[in-house]
């Protein structure tokens, strides 16, 4: 869908970051945008359907398992999961830690359950992307200063 790497800071006004700035920063634009996501999808959930999705995304790997064995009982070989665990990989290995694949099944499970119920979530996650990154990109110019700011006070001490 969309990578959070430097040609997206760069697209939003914020290449000029600190690069000690950018994993952060994009950690809390992911962030805010799952979670704007979140609030829009679960707006049209059912009760049992949230219930559902929520215990997917818990980190519960025997209720994701479950799901997906149910739902696609090959989905161990399937290549959107292969191609899910070597990104999950090359990150842990780039941060310099080991992967979580119970993470990568969560959320694995969690994007199968919104394919199927909730077709349109793609188009939501883009329109939910154009929003923030509008907001992002006015915000910028004030984000970059105070982020000056901070790290003359941090070489300061």
């Amino acid at each position: 869908m969309f990578n959070l790497d430097d040609k997206f800071l760069d697209e939003i006004g914020l290449g000029a970051l600190p690069e000690s700035e950018k994993p952060k920063m994009r950690s809390h634009i992911y962030e805010t945008l799952e979670m704007r996501v979140g609030m829009k999808l679960a707006s049209g959930m059912s009760d049992a359907q949230l219930d559902e999705f929520e215990s997917l995304i818990s980190g519960d790997t025997t209720k994701a398992r479950a799901y997906l064995n149910q739902s696609d009982p090959k989905w161990e070989q399937n290549p959107n999961y292969l191609k899910a665990v070597e990104s999950a990989k090359r990150r842990a290995e780039k941060e310099q830690r080991e992967p979580s694949i119970n993470a990568v099944i969560a959320e694995y499970a969690s994007l199968r359950w919104l394919e199927t119920n909730f077709p349109n979530y793609k188009q939501v996650v883009a329109e939910e992307l154009d929003k923030l990154k509008a907001e992002i990109k006015q915000a910028a110019p004030q984000i970059l200063v105070d982020s000056n700011e901070n790290q003359q006070t941090d070489q300061a001490s």
